[in-house]
C-alpha cells in the first residue's frame, strides 16, 4: 500500500483522432492499418503503427520495441493512451500504453506505478488489488479525535482512492489524508525523540557574570544576530527548565563565541561544561580556541580524545570527577562509561547531524538534567524547520561579522577548466592553499566525471613541485587526521578530496575551493564546501567547474554565484531536490516521506504539527487506549533507531 502510483491514466472517455490537440494526453480507440518495423536490431528496434478511427488517422511510435513486433495485428482494434504531437496536420502518439479492445480492457482512472525488480504494470496492479482486498475492514491508523479535528477521510477509503480514484474529488481527499498522516506521524516521531532526549526536563537555574565578563573581554562587538541568540541562551540557562536549543548559523557567523559565553556562564556559577565535536581534529581546534579565550579568565580547560595515552586519560578523568576541570572538550570519548563529572550543567555538541540522539542522551546522563545546546553550520530550510522543530528551541545566526570579505564564486564549463586551474595556481604561488573536490573516489565509481584519485595523479605529475595530498573516505581515520593536520599546518598546499572535507577544520590560509563536476552535487553541499574557504583576511574564491550544461546544473551554478545566504540556498535546494535528499532522512533515521513534501505542503505540515502537539499534551506517552497503537507504531518504526538525529 505504500508503493504509490507515479501517474494515472484516465480511461473514462476516449477522444476522436480529429479532435486531438498538440500535447493532449488521452485515450484513443483505433484500428491498426499498417505495421512498420523501424531501424535497429533486437530489443532496440523501433516500431511504427498507422491507425485510424472514424474521424482520421494517427501514427503510433514505440521505441526499443523489438519484443513487440508480433503484438499487433492489422485490422484489429486497440486502445492507446499517451501524449500526442500535432504538427502540420499530422498526429503522432509516442510510446503509449496500449491494450486490445475487448471486454477485459481496463476502464476508469487506472494507476501507473514506478517499476523495479522485473515487475510489470500488470503484476503491480494485480498485487495492489489483492492487498486492497485484504485491507478491507482493517483498523484505522490514526486516532478518531485526530480524524475528526483534521477533517480526514478514512484510511481504507484513502488507500482505495489513491490507487484507483473514483474521481478527482475522491483522489484529492485520499491524497490529503495520506500526506497529512505522513507529516503527522513525522511530527510525532520528532517530538517523541526530543522527549527521549529530554526536552522540557526540569533543570537548574544557572546565573552568573561569567558570560558577560567573557563578552566584555572580546576585542570586537557581537553582531545583532549574535546578541539576540546570546540573550535567548542566557534566558534558557537562567530558567528552571533545562535548555534544549538548536543553534544554526553559516560558517563564520560566530557560533563558537556564543558557545564559549555559555560555557563561561556555567563554569563561573561553579558548574562544569562539556563541548563535544565529531572528530579529533575539530576537538583539538576547539580546545585551542577555548584555551586561548577562557583559560586567562581562570577556567581550567581539558581535552579528552581517543588517541590520548591511558595515563593522560586517567589524569583528565580524575580532574573531571573532582571538579578541578571546569570545561572539557572532546570527541565521543567524553560519553564513555569511565567518564564521571562532579556537576555537569551544560552540554554542547558541534555539527549536530554527526551525533545520534542516543549519543547525546548518554552525555546528558553524565549530569542531572544539564542544559543542552546543539550547533550546526548546515542550514535547515525554514520550511523544513517548521516540520522538524515547530517554532520552539531554534536559534539562528543569520548575519556575518563585519569586515569579512565575501567569497567570490565563479562558474566554468569544461572548456574553461584551464582558467579555473590558472587562478588556483596563482593563489598557491602567493603562498596560499587550495582544495580540489571531486564527486568520486576512483575511476570505477566515475560514471561521468572526475575522480579524486585521477585528479591527484594528474596534478602531482603536472605540478611535482607543489605539495599535494589525497583525502577520501577509504583512507584510515588515523591517516586522514594526519593529512588534515599537515594541511592545517601549511605543509600541504593543495588538498585533493571528496566531500569528506565538507565539515572540516578552520584553515585561514586556504583561499581557493575548486569543485569538479558540480552537476554531481546538491546546492546545500556546494555551499558547505564553499564554507571551507574565506576564513582569513585574504580574498577567497569558489570555482565551480561543470562537466554538463543541463538546466538544473546551470540553475545551481547561477544560485551559488548570486547569493551566499545559506538559508536561501537551503530553500532553493529543497525546492529543486525535495526533502528526502536535502535533509537525508535515511541517515537521520526519520520516516521516509512518500507523498509529502514540506516545501510544497507547508500548510498541511503546520496543521499536522499542531495536531501532534495537541495529542501529546493530552497523552505524552501515547499510552491511552485510542492512541496506544499509534504509539507502538512510532516506537517500533522510528524510536528504536539509535542513529536517529535531530
Amino acid at each position: 500500500a505504500v508503493h504509490f502510483p507515479r501517474a494515472y491514466e484516465d480511461l473514462r472517455n476516449a477522444k476522436s483522432i480529429a479532435a486531438l490537440q498538440n500535447e493532449d494526453k488521452c485515450l484513443v480507440r483505433a484500428r491498426v492499418l499498417l505495421i512498420k518495423p523501424g531501424r535497429g536490431y533486437g530489443r532496440k528496434r523501433s516500431l511504427s503503427l498507422l491507425v485510424e478511427d472514424a474521424t482520421g488517422r494517427m501514427q503510433v511510435v514505440f521505441f526499443s520495441a523489438g519484443f513487440m513486433m508480433k503484438s499487433f495485428s492489422r485490422g484489429e482494434e486497440y486502445r492507446f493512451f499517451g501524449k500526442v504531437k500535432v504538427e502540420d496536420g499530422r498526429v503522432t502518439m509516442f510510446h503509449p500504453t496500449w491494450a486490445k479492445e475487448d471486454e477485459n480492457a481496463e476502464t476508469g482512472i487506472v494507476p501507473v506505478y514506478p517499476l523495479a525488480y522485473g515487475l510489470t504494470q500488470k503484476d503491480l496492479k494485480h498485487l495492489t488489488k489483492i492487498s486492497l482486498k485484504c485491507l478491507e475492514g482493517s483498523p484505522e491508523t490514526l486516532p478518531e479525535s485526530v480524524i475528526k479535528s483534521a477533517n480526514l477521510c478514512g484510511y481504507h477509503y484513502a488507500l482505495s482512492n489513491i490507487h484507483y480514484p473514483e474521481g478527482e474529488k475522491q483522489y484529492q481527499e485520499a491524497r490529503y489524508r495520506l500526506i497529512f498522516e505522513e507529516l503527522f506521524v513525522f511530527s510525532l516521531a520528532v517530538r517523541l525523540s526530543k522527549d527521549r532526549f529530554g526536552s522540557g526536563r526540569g533543570g537548574r537555574s544557572v546565573k552568573s557574570s561569567g558570560a558577560e565578563r567573557f563578552i566584555n573581554s572580546l576585542s570586537y562587538s557581537l553582531t545583532n544576530a549574535q546578541q539576540r541568540v546570546y540573550g535567548e541562551i542566557l534566558k534558557d540557562m537562567a530558567s528552571e527548565t533545562a535548555m534544549n536549543r538548536l543553534l544554526q548559523g553559516d560558517v563564520g557567523s560566530g557560533k563558537t563565541v556564543i558557545a564559549e559565553a555559555a560555557l563561561a556562564q556555567a563554569a563561573s556559577a561553579g558548574y562544569q561544561g562539556a563541548f563535544m565535536a565529531p572528530t579529533e581534529l575539530l576537538a583539538r581546534q576547539h580546545f585551542e580556541t577555548l584555551s586561548k579565550d577562557l583559560a586567562p579568565q581562570g577556567y581550567k580547560i581539558s581535552m579528552l580524545i581517543g588517541s590520548q595515552t591511558a595515563a593522560e586519560k586517567r589524569k583528565i578523568l580524575a580532574s573531571l570527577e573532582s571538579g578541578e576541570t571546569d570545561i572539557v572538550v572532546g570527541t565521543h570519548a567524553v560519553i564513555s562509561e569511565s567518564v564521571k563529572f562532579k556537576d555537569l550543567a551544560l552540554v554542547i555538541t558541534d555539527e549536530q547531524h554527526r551525533f545520534g540522539v542516543n549519543q547525546r542522551k548518554l552525555l546528558t546522563e553524565k549530569g542531572e538534567n544539564p542544559d543542552v545546546l546543539v550547533m550546526t553550520a548546515t542550514p535547515i530550510p525554514r520550511t523544513l524547520a517548521v516540520v522538524l522543530y515547530g517554532d520552539l528551541d531554534v536559534s539562528v545566526i543569520d548575519e556575518l561579522p563585519p569586515g569579512r570579505q565575501p567569497i567570490e564564486t565563479r562558474s566554468y564549463d569544461d572548456a574553461g577548466r584551464k582558467s579555473a586551474y590558472k587562478l588556483l595556481l596563482s593563489e598557491v604561488g602567493k603562498g596560499r592553499q587550495a582544495y580540489i573536490v571531486a564527486p568520486f573516489i576512483d575511476d570505477s565509481d566515475a560514471l561521468e566525471g572526475h575522480s579524486a584519485e585521477s585528479l591527484y595523479d594528474d596534478f602531482t605529475k603536472t605540478y611535482p613541485d607543489i605539495p599535494a595530498a589525497l583525502l577520501h573516505s577509504g583512507i584510515k581515520a588515523k591517516d586522514k587526521d594526519a593529512i588534515m593536520e599537515a594541511f592545517y599546518k601549511g605543509e600541504i598546499s593543495v588538498l585533493i578530496s571528496t566531500v569528506v572535507i565538507e565539515v572540516g577544520i578552520n584553515v585561514p590560509n586556504a583561499t581557493v575551493m575548486l569543485i569538479e563536476n558540480t552537476e554531481r552535487f546538491g546546492l546545500a553541499q556546494l555551499h558547505q564546501l564553499r564554507g571551507r574557504v574565506g576564513r582569513g583576511s585574504e580574498q577567497s574564491y569558489c570555482l565551480l567547474v561543470s562537466g554538463e550544461e543541463s538546466e538544473v546544473s546551470k540553475e545551481r551554478s547561477d544560485t551559488m554565484c548570486r547569493t551566499s545566504d545559506g538559508f536561501e540556498i537551503a530553500e532553493k535546494d529543497l525546492e529543486m531536490r525535495g526533502p528526502g535528499e536535502i535533509f537525508g532522512f535515511r541517515q537521520h533515521g526519520l520516516p521516509q516521506l512518500k507523498l509529502a513534501d514540506p516545501a510544497k505542503h507547508l500548510n498541511i505540515a503546520q496543521k499536522a504539527g499542531a495536531e501532534a502537539s495537541k495529542l501529546l499534551e493530552n497523552d505524552p506517552k501515547l499510552e491511552c487506549k485510542e492512541n496506544c497503537m499509534l504509539g507502538e507504531r512510532i516506537r517500533a518504526d522510528f524510536l528504536k533507531n539509535d542513529s536517529l538525529t535531530l
